[in-house]
């Protein structure tokens, strides 16, 4: 991947990101320079949505796992049971200190018996070469040897095909399959961020800009858009997904005492396997399983359309938890609020008041906002699951 002199990294997309960033706004992931927006975070959201929205992916950390004991060292590391995920299968997964506190999340693609790829928010090289000490285990950082696009939407499936790859129609969620694009080999994995239909196409970076080129002349260009980080928050926080950096804080960028969380104060305890003998943090965790969370984290429908970002929740007159992410969500039409919430607080039902400032025209308003617990996250359709996915 390449640079220039303001030392930010270019993905293998950037000269077609660059050029189709109309308002030339940028942001920062993990050193790449990436759009937050290229033309209006709503018409971008409405592709995903609508039609299909393109996400260029490549920054994401992903790192290669091989050898006799990739199996053994991953289920040492994660907390889910590894040996589930079989081979040309996606398994989502979050990974633990010793005092069960989250590092990090991601995804664990099984590209063959002991061949996987770990695909990570945070870089975490030094921790997964610490973890091997023992295990006969390959460990690469490949993050600029892969290039990435993320191809989301309800149309996604119908532009692929148009664009040559046969078959593509029959790929379950969180399955791979793998294609010859332009010579090169060409690994789509039905995957996302935007709870929508949608794929994830992984190349090597000589065929990342015709990829780019074929994916835009499969459809009119009115129909395809390619996206930034801002549509993608929104899309995710509809769907109900957690952002490290964002909804908790990976436990070794944590400074103060007590500000990291476990896979059960946020949402996440379904990963956890206690089936098996041996993880990190499974103490800590099975500990705090018998003697209950400190947080629970909740969803909250919230009144009104001002997002409560930041927003103290209180109960009666007691603050009881803070907000991570919020939104006003289009398709939904709900005002979303990630929320941390110290227990016993959190139940599904339960109702609370979401204190929001905003500022308008420098004029800055409280409100507070009712709230209350959902048991599900609005947005979850059909055709996110559907094989295949409807024609267009």
């Amino acid at each position: 991947m390449s640079s220039d002199d303001t030392m930010m990294l270019h993905t293998p997309f950037h000269s077609r990101v660059a050029a189709a960033c109309e308002i030339n706004c940028w942001g920062d992931w993990k050193g790449y320079t990436t759009p937050n927006a290229y033309s209006d975070v709503e018409l971008e959201y409405f592709a995903i949505r609508s039609t299909t929205g393109v996400f260029d992916l490549s920054p994401m950390n992903k790192y290669r796992i091989s050898g006799p004991d990739a199996e053994a060292y991953l289920n040492r590391l994660v907390t889910r049971d590894v040996s589930k995920i079989k081979v040309g299968r996606v398994g989502y997964t979050v990974w633990c200190d010793e005092q069960g506190q989250v590092l990090d999340d991601g995804t664990i693609f099984r590209l063959d018996e002991n061949d996987f790829r770990l695909c990570a928010w945070a870089r975490g090289l030094d921790w997964l070469l610490c973890s091997a000490l023992g295990f006969d285990v390959s460990i690469e950082d490949e993050t600029a040897q892969v290039a990435a696009l993320a191809v989301q939407g309800p149309t996604s499936c119908a532009n692929l095909l148009n664009m040559g790859l046969t078959g593509l129609d029959q790929l379950k969620p969180f399955g791979m399959m793998s294609f010859d694009f332009a010579g090169l080999p060409l690994m789509v994995s039905r995957t996302g961020f935007t709870g929508d239909l949608g794929y994830e196409l992984w190349i090597e970076p000589a065929g990342a800009e015709p990829l780019w080129d074929a994916l835009f002349k499969s459809t009119d260009y009115n129909l395809i858009k390619p996206i930034g980080t801002d549509a993608l928050d929104l899309a995710r926080i509809e769907a109900g997904f957690i952002q490290a950096g964002v909804d908790f804080v990976p436990a070794l960028n944590a400074v103060r005492a007590g500000r990291s969380r476990s896979p059960f104060e946020l949402g996440l305890g379904w990963l956890v396997d206690f089936n098996k003998p041996v993880f990190n943090g499974r103490r800590a965790l099975l500990e705090e399983q018998q003697a209950g969370s400190r947080y629970r984290f909740a969803v909250l429908d919230v009144e009104g359309n001002k997002p409560a970002h930041n927003s103290f929740i209180f109960h009666g007159k007691r603050v009881i938890g803070t907000v991570t992410s919020a939104a006003w969500c289009p398709t939904a039409k709900t005002n979303i609020a990630f929320a941390q919430l110290e227990a016993p607080f959190g139940q599904v039902g339960e109702r609370y008041t979401a204190e929001i400032y905003f500022q308008r025209e420098l004029h800055w308003t409280r409100e507070l906002a009712p709230c209350r617990v959902l048991d599900k996250v609005p947005f979850n359709p059909e055709r996110r699951r559907l094989t295949p996915p409807a024609p267009f």
